[in-house]
């Protein structure tokens, strides 16, 4: 068996913290075998929750931390003061070389400014991108970026595409994966200036199968493989798509509540249902990798459930041994430019 990969858990980020992020580590040990996590927050907080789990004690550890970053703190004012919080532990964990991966729920700007500052990014790279796994119609799209970057420039969107593919190749395992700018139109000649200059760069850019743009509203089709853009414009889309798909799936439970033919009917249809719904559950696929940073850090939801830390760590484990910070630092840097 190969060296296992530590990942670094923050234990006390995010809405359901430290019940839901420390029944997900547990539940990880379960996904992969080469996963040993290390839980860092506060030691006897951790400790209590750990004593209601059997699990193996060999590949779960505890990194104390005393302080926390909340949610509605300054970001990089958090990072610089609280130095001894979980998420400015966990990522000094990363850049120390403790730690492969860092998992978190915790404040998103806290992760990313860490990230920036404690991390550092690949050198070459000029800004570190969110990526996300998203299920579609067609199979799963990567949106990249979508949270990290709102005023990404035209030569920022490039680096996007080309570590989005060496991200999505890897992860999912599809060779010249399909590039889209995400846009208001699919003319060429559509969008605001810094989609226009993009447009014109990746039409260009012979290492990547970029197929034009793409509109908001054939995401969920999967009209493409990578979706190009900046940040608010992705995480507008990414919340927007969430928010569609649990409405759509209380709508769609509830219509099956309305009388006994309908009770009948789900009954009839129910695993096939499960199935489907599961397919298009984007906790299935993890968390959001900060993409171009010299060491791994994942966001998940602050809202994350068990399941959503438990898929994250094995996306971890995964993009560790796939060894891709390694691979976008060969692309992306200076000598290859």
């Amino acid at each position: 068996m190969e060296d296992r990969v530590r990942v670094a858990l923050d234990a006390m980020g995010g809405d359901n913290a430290p019940g839901e992020q420390i029944r997900g580590a547990v539940e990880a040990l379960k996904l992969t075998e080469n996963a040993e996590i290390i839980l860092v927050g506060r030691e006897e907080v951790i400790r209590k929750e750990l004593a209601k789990y059997t699990y193996d004690t060999s590949r779960i550890s505890i990194r104390n931390a005393t302080e926390v970053i909340e949610t509605g703190e300054p970001p990089v004012n958090a990072i610089r003061k609280k130095k001894d919080s979980s998420i400015v532990v966990a990522e000094k964990m990363i850049r120390a070389g403790e730690a492969d991966g860092f998992v978190s729920s915790g404040s998103t700007g806290a992760v990313l400014a860490g990230g920036q500052l404690l991390v550092g990014r690949i050198k070459g790279v000029d800004r570190a991108a969110l990526g996300i796994l998203m299920p579609t119609l067609s199979g799963i799209s990567l949106m990249i970026d979508c949270g990290a970057n709102v005023d990404a420039r035209p030569e920022h969107m490039i680096q996007f595409a080309r570590m989005g593919a060496i991200y999505y190749q890897e992860m999912i395992g599809k060779k010249n994966p399909t590039v889209g700018l995400i846009n208001i139109g699919a003319e060429e000649d559509k969008g605001n200036a810094l989609t226009k200059e993009t447009y014109q760069r990746l039409k260009v850019c012979s290492d990547l199968n970029f197929i034009g743009n793409v509109e908001p509203r054939e995401v969920p089709a999967g009209a493409a493989d990578i979706y190009v853009t900046e940040a608010f414009a992705g995480n507008a889309i990414l919340k927007t798509y969430e928010g569609t798909a649990s409405a759509m799936v209380k709508l769609v439970k509830g219509s099956f509540m309305k009388n006994l033919k309908s009770k009948i009917g789900a009954l009839l249809v129910k695993d096939s249902l499960k199935d489907t719904l599961k397919v298009m559950d984007a906790t299935e696929y993890g968390g959001a990798p900060m993409i171009g940073l010299n060491g791994l850090v994942c966001k998940t939801h602050g809202n994350a459930t068990y399941k959503e830390v438990s898929h994250a760590i094995v996306q971890c484990v995964n993009f560790t041994e796939r060894h891709l910070t390694d691979k976008i630092r060969a692309a992306l840097s200076p000598e290859e430019q």
